[in-house]
């Protein structure tokens, strides 16, 4: 069974963070480390094969992708924690680093496949959600088989989104419905600093899980209509398209949900720049969703707060058309819409005003003023058309 396994790493506490030369050369490390390895003996002897890595180093750390053959999905998370430990330790400008998460982020069908190779007296949950919080959350103290309970685990939770609240500089509390005064309805400050914690969170788990998505399109050379493996965003894009979305398109679509959410946290996000920038954002929000929803954290008022930024950040909700297999590419506006004198898009005030933009057009900028990552940006002559 192929798994792909994250591993987070960080310099030490209170070393200064890395400068490009010094990352340049960390990835080089890494990389050799890697190379070195075909294979790593797993528990009770068996080999877990490694087939793949990416290695995407920051100022503070690296996060690690690798792609294992394993029995079950323990054997692929303890091989591979096992390896990066040895090769940290053994690299000596990297032996200072630590190991902060090594897990499998599971994808519903590669739960159910790693149900069905594990079986014994030890089986685990035959629930995929129920089997992989009790290996994540599994006790160190395996004696007495204590560990935290839920409403720890949800307390913590929350204590870090509200944490990360900070990261957020492009989206203060007012983009969330914090209001200055008592006038109006306004979302209570604390709801709002969940959602955007939340919302940093989420984004961390968007960001690797399209990269494992990018992983399986460019193994298969498949688009998603013809991708036999399991997918955890792409898929979720708009339908008409999918035979278009291959490893190629993948990869520019994960550099603009890079781009996206660094404006957001280093305070120089303004607009959204084009479509797939809009269908970034559609998915962020739902991994968002989701996540609060997982650790019982969305109430009321942090589901308006998100409501409220929603309707800050979209101009238009024209993107919703693309999943409207009824609608025609053209209309009489033209194949990018109405706009004005200045050059900005103009929104329809009825669906039979609205065609959706042509799949060519999504990483095109609505107008001149807007950012769009140079590696995700469209060629030289495709922009010209």
């Amino acid at each position: 069974m192929t798994y792909v396994v994250t591993v987070e790493t960080c310099i030490p506490e209170g070393t200064p963070e890395m400068d490009p030369l010094q990352r340049a050369g960390a990835v080089a490390l890494i990389e050799d480390g890697f190379d070195s390895v075909r294979a790593v003996e797993g528990p009770d002897g068996l080999e877990v094969d490694i087939l793949d890595t990416i290695v995407a180093v920051h100022p503070g750390g690296a996060l690690l992708k690798v792609v294992v053959d394993a029995p079950a999905l323990e054997f692929a998370e303890d091989s591979v924690r096992v390896l990066v430990d040895e090769l940290l330790e053994r690299t000596e400008l990297l032996a200072d680093w630590e190991i902060e998460r090594c897990e499998v982020e599971l994808h519903q069908d590669l739960a159910l496949a790693s149900l069905e190779a594990a079986d014994g007296p030890d089986a685990p949950p035959d629930d995929p959600v129920a089997r992989k919080a009790r290996h994540a959350e599994a006790p160190t103290d395996h004696a007495t088989g204590t560990g935290p309970d839920a409403a720890r685990r949800s307390a913590t939770v929350r204590n870090r989104m509200l944490e990360l609240a900070d990261e957020l500089r492009s989206l203060p509390p007012a983009r969330f419905g914090v209001l200055d005064d008592e006038e109006g309805l306004a979302v209570p400050p604390e709801s709002a600093r969940l959602a955007a914690g939340a919302l940093v969170h989420a984004t961390d788990v968007l960001v690797d899980e399209l990269f494992e998505d990018v992983q399986v399109l460019t193994q298969e050379d498949a688009t998603v209509a013809e991708c036999e493996g399991p997918l955890w965003h792409l898929e979720r894009l708009p339908d008409r398209y999918a035979l278009q979305y291959d490893a190629p398109f993948a990869r520019r679509f994960l550099v603009t949900v890079i781009a996206l959410t660094t404006r957001f946290t280093d305070g120089s996000f303004q607009r959204l720049g084009c479509v797939a920038e809009e269908l970034a954002l559609r998915l962020l929000l739902s991994q968002t969703t989701m996540i609060l929803e997982l650790h019982d954290l969305l109430d009321e008022d942090v589901s308006a707060a998100l409501d409220v930024l929603t309707d800050h950040l979209y101009e238009d909700m024209d993107h919703e058309y693309l999943y409207d297999d009824g609608q025609d590419e053209h209309d009489e506006h033209g194949e990018h819409g109405e706009h004005d004198e200045h050059g900005e898009r103009v929104a329809a005030d009825a669906p039979l005003g609205v065609a959706p933009v042509p799949f060519d057009a999504w990483f095109t900028p609505f107008n001149r003023g807007r950012y769009i990552h140079p590696s995700a940006a469209d060629e030289p002559d495709t922009a010209a058309r």
